[in-house]
């Protein structure tokens, strides 16, 4: 007989349908959601493929500078590169850390971004304006050094930028940190005893009393002349050495003014340069943060990259580090690979202007064409070391922020950061995806920016897009150093007038 607990289908037909039903149901349900998430996974690949072909997909703590400095391995250092540091961030040896932390380096975002509208303001009314020079602004040539005018008006040159070099001055050598400057032609430093005021600086003031290769430029001479195209101001003159006296003032109103003279100059163990005419500033004001001056890289014949042209054929090329935590490099003369380089011709600006003007075409953003009229850049464009944040016409800014935006829309916004108005809060997130973005040049050259040449990064809550309109309809186009970044910049000047671009230059 069979056990009570025993089962019996035929016994219960009716149990067994309904156990049955059940059975198949889940069954159902679960290959059902097992088909679902693996068409989910599919999709979800599909999208991040799709993604990665049109955005840069990154991890959001390499987007944040290092509180620490990385500095390239000792045998990557190639010879005649001078490094390139940012001098806000912990590479910087101007740079203090913060006192609330040995380790953590504050940048002065807001100030960066102030001096950069003082500096773009200048670059637009120097090119806007007829320069002009007006006897009752300068003065007389009789005039001593304490008694030098130093006007603000159309035809001031552009000031400083964020990137640093170090070089060697004098004989003896003395090593100064002076930033270098694309838009600038006079190189100068602060010097010894500042008859009139020096401002805070990191290595000690240069003193030419101590430098057996020193000696001042006379007012009388040529070079003395033609610091009226080099800095837009009449040089004065000693009245008891009958020294030269320079005078240059900046977008932001810093000045340097003081003796015009030459001097050895030291970029590195086997480069150096005799003779070289330089500022020794007697009477310096202004926002430096701790360098000793400028070196100017501009076209005019009193640049350093004039002065040189025998030496280094007006061939030189630089790479801005990522972010301030790492060190990029400035080489001259024809030290670049060619391989992999993109050159686009440089065009002309204006009469006289020692700018490096490009003839810009076209913006894409994750491969879509931005729909922007020829006639919009009609204006001219410059690329520049020292601007920041590259000025586009309003009427090709639009386009830029409206599809930047459509393709960051699945990430909260946050609130803008000066003349920045598209703004991310990206905290929390571990990647992220920023939507690609190239520049189109003359001569069929299409540039693809890295995504820190893309964004302009305060923080994980404020990312932003690294552009900013034009004030003017007029004014002119302005490519800066964040789209710059990592990118190796060939200016080949005298042979070919032309501007390459190579991309990961700094490796």
């Amino acid at each position: 007989m069979a056990s009570s607990s025993s089962f019996s289908s035929s016994s219960n037909p009716v149990l067994f349908s309904s156990l049955s039903l059940v059975y198949f149901f889940f069954f159902f349900v679960f290959s059902s959601s097992i088909s679902k998430n693996k068409s989910l996974v599919s999709a979800t690949r599909e999208e991040d493929t799709e993604l990665q072909r049109t955005h840069h997909r990154v991890p959001l703590s390499s987007l944040i500078p290092s509180s620490s400095c990385t500095f390239p391995p000792q045998g990557s250092k190639r010879n005649g590169h001078m490094e390139v540091v940012h001098k806000h961030g912990p590479c910087s040896k101007l740079k203090k850390p913060s006192s609330s932390s040995s380790s953590s380096f504050i940048i002065p975002h807001s100030e960066i971004l102030k001096q950069d509208e003082a500096r773009v303001r200048a670059i637009q009314s120097k090119l806007s304006k007829t320069l002009q020079i007006h006897q009752e602004e300068t003065g007389s040539n009789n005039k001593g050094l304490d008694r030098v005018q130093l006007p603000a008006k159309s035809g001031i040159p552009l000031g400083t930028g964020n990137y640093f070099v170090t070089v060697g001055l004098g004989t003896p050598k003395r090593d100064l940190s002076i930033v270098f400057d694309t838009g600038s032609d006079i190189t100068w430093t602060q010097c010894k005893p500042c008859a009139g005021s020096c401002y805070a600086q990191k290595e000690p003031i240069f003193d030419p009393s101590q430098s057996s290769s020193y000696s001042n430029v006379s007012c009388s001479s040529s070079q003395c002349s033609q610091l009226v195209s080099a800095t837009g101001m009449r040089p004065a003159c000693s009245a008891s050495t009958r020294a030269c006296i320079y005078g240059v003032q900046y977008g932001d109103r810093s000045f340097s003014t003081g003796y015009f003279a030459k001097e050895k100059l030291t970029l590195s163990s086997t480069n150096v340069v005799d003779d070289f005419l330089f500022g020794c500033g007697q009477n310096n004001q202004g926002l430096f943060r701790g360098v000793a001056g400028l070196l100017g890289l501009g076209r005019n014949s009193l640049s350093f990259v004039g002065q040189t042209a025998e030496k280094y054929g007006k061939i030189f090329s630089y790479c801005l580090p990522s972010t301030p935590s790492t060190v990029g490099y400035i080489a001259f003369g024809a030290r670049f690979s060619s391989r992999n380089v993109k050159f686009t011709p440089l065009s002309s600006i204006s009469k006289g202007s020692s700018l490096y003007g490009l003839d810009f075409i076209g913006i894409s953003v994750a491969r879509v064409d931005l729909q922007i009229s020829a006639s919009v850049f009609s204006s001219g464009t410059i690329i520049d070391s020292g601007t920041v944040i590259t000025r586009l016409p309003t009427a090709a800014y639009g386009p830029l922020r409206d599809e930047f935006r459509r393709q960051m829309s699945r990430y909260p916004k946050a609130d803008p950061l000066g003349l920045l108005d598209t703004c991310y809060n990206l905290r929390g997130l571990k990647v992220v995806y920023i939507p690609t973005i190239s520049l189109s040049f003359g001569g069929g050259v299409i540039v693809k920016l890295d995504v820190t040449g893309s964004v302009f990064i305060a923080s994980e809550e404020q990312v932003c897009l690294g552009f900013a309109a034009n004030e003017d309809k007029g004014d002119i186009t302005i490519i800066g150093n964040t789209q710059q970044k990592t990118l190796e910049v060939v200016y080949d000047v005298i042979c070919w007038r032309r501007i390459g671009f190579r991309p990961r230059g700094c490796k």
